[in-house]
């Protein structure tokens, strides 16, 4: 599709765990507009985590239309929109009045624990993993639209008559933009569901009858993440302007895949590592679809078109989370800003880890009964000495995955890309190349989440006219090379994993 001849720019959604941002990118990358706003966490019970989908949504066009407003350009201006979201979180809602059923369902809770422990037991895990990429873990979509449905024994005859919609929070956003035309997903979040072949590319008959789910309540998944979705119709807030009518929405990705298109991580072999509530190394291995033999997922990302490959992943639960702990539930600082200072403040940890396991271990370890853990405490153990360890514990769980990668691929990694707001973090970047060994490439714009949104979104409309036009618009902004010698290295790496044993519920 030709660009409008005024078009210069695109605006991306990135609605994320504990917030919505919007940013206006122009054709060079630079950011024209931004706006960010949190939204509230329910905890209904411990290791259990819900979102109300109508404040996500009425957070997110909120800082859309403030993004929009502050770029300061016409209607005509904006090329494109593209969304990348949080994945795995399960929005179930009425066809009808659009109104959802129940709280979305959060990627972190663990309150399908008991569903995936029964799928077990009857023996299904290998055909989870077989067909999905996935391990069975109520982390992901499948065993959420379940237990959303066994709420009300209603609910399960409206969502077989095709009155109920699933969707992750891609297409709950697609489908208020659109005015509830338009009920689709693309393949990378459809590959975080637990229902959807990753081989054939499509939903897994054999998956949907095992839970119950009917194929009725399913978006359609288009072939890639770079095409037009649909457009948007007019949509106005009370106090922040609005979002105009006619714009296509036509770049959608799950966060982590966009980040690793933003980071320009187009073949196979290259990695990033986003920063985020939780922490997630993605690795393209472009047409190799083998099976990790050391706990990581196999899922879907983009090539340099937006279409699919096989990617590694390996994900961490509890990275900045941990950093808002300290902040919020302890108070130990004022800001996320304020860790540098206080790790900086002394030499070492003198022994103290954090294992940051509130709501279980992801990869490599899937123990969802694990539990958060702080080991070697002396009397002489201060404040800076627990905020220096919850930042190397994000450090140590990246090199965890990084580990099992480079054993799983047989590529190993030479460069590890990063983003997301602890990236920011100079000590935390520093120590990050010193306990892996390998040179961390941070961008000068971090926010390559919304970046790789945006690229998929400005690459259907025409507004980058190929790949190539991308590559020079991601910058690197600094390279962290190891400077940790290799037997500190592996005596620092060795009390972690001690720690991790200890955090462990098996």
């Amino acid at each position: 599709m030709p660009r409008h001849p005024r078009s210069e720019a695109v605006l991306a959604i990135d609605q994320g765990t504990t917030g919505s941002t919007a940013l206006v990118f122009g054709r060079d990358g630079q950011i024209l507009g931004r706006a960010y706003s949190e939204f509230t966490q329910h905890f209904p019970k411990p290791g259990w985590v819900e979102h109300d989908p109508d404040e996500i949504w009425q957070v997110s066009l909120r800082v859309m239309a403030t993004a929009l407003a502050q770029a300061g350009l016409e209607q005509e201006a904006i090329a494109a929109i593209g969304i990348t979201n949080q994945r795995e979180t399960t929005v179930v809602w009425d066809r009808e009045s659009g109104r959802p059923v129940h709280n979305a369902v959060v990627w972190q809770s663990r309150q399908t624990a008991e569903i995936c422990e029964r799928l077990r037991r009857e023996g299904h895990e290998s055909l989870f993993r077989e067909r999905t990429g996935l391990v069975l873990d109520a982390y992901f979509s499948g065993t959420k639209i379940r237990w959303i449905l066994d709420r009300d024994e209603r609910l399960q005859k409206k969502a077989e008559a095709g009155e109920l919609l699933f969707g992750t929070i891609d297409t709950w956003l697609l489908w208020k933009l659109t005015g509830g035309k338009v009920h689709k997903t693309e393949p990378t979040n459809a590959s975080r569901t637990l229902l959807f072949d990753i081989h054939r590319r499509r939903w897994d008959d054999d998956i949907l009858d095992i839970l119950g789910i009917p194929r009725a309540m399913l978006p359609s998944v288009t072939s890639g993440s770079s095409e037009i979705f649909g457009e948007t119709v007019v949509l106005s807030t009370d106090s922040s302007g609005e979002v105009p009518g006619g714009i296509p929405i036509s770049g959608i990705a799950g966060d982590q895949q966009s980040a690793l298109y933003g980071q320009g991580c187009w073949r196979p072999g290259q990695a990033k590592n986003t920063y985020g509530t939780g922490c997630f190394l993605l690795m393209n291995m472009g047409d190799q679809n083998a099976l990790s033999e050391g706990g990581l997922l196999t899922t879907l990302g983009c090539d340099e078109d937006g279409q699919p490959v096989y990617c590694l992943e390996g994900s961490v639960f509890t990275a900045g989370a941990a950093v808002q702990w300290l902040r919020d539930e302890l108070q130990l600082v004022s800001s996320a800003a304020d860790t540098e200072g206080f790790a900086r403040s002394i030499d070492s940890t003198d022994g103290v880890y954090v294992v940051p396991a509130f709501s279980g271990l992801g990869a490599p370890y899937w123990d969802m009964e694990a539990r958060g853990t702080i080991v070697g405490l002396t009397r002489g153990s201060s404040r800076a000495h627990l905020i220096r360890a919850v930042l190397e514990s994000i450090a140590y769980q990246t090199r965890d995955v990084l580990d099992v990668m480079n054993q799983d691929s047989g590529i190993p990694i030479t460069e590890l890309r990063v983003d997301g707001g602890a990236a920011a973090n100079d000590f935390l970047m520093q120590f990050q190349s010193d306990i892996t060994g390998i040179p961390v490439d941070r961008p000068a714009i971090v926010e390559t989440t919304a970046m790789g949104a945006a690229f998929l979104a400005g690459l259907a409309t025409g507004l980058w006219s190929a790949p190539e036009e991308l590559a020079h618009v991601r910058r690197k902004e600094r390279r962290f090379e190891p400077r940790m010698d290799i037997e500190q290295r592996q005596e620092l790496y060795k009390g972690w994993k001690q720690a991790v044993r200890r955090a462990l519920h098996r």
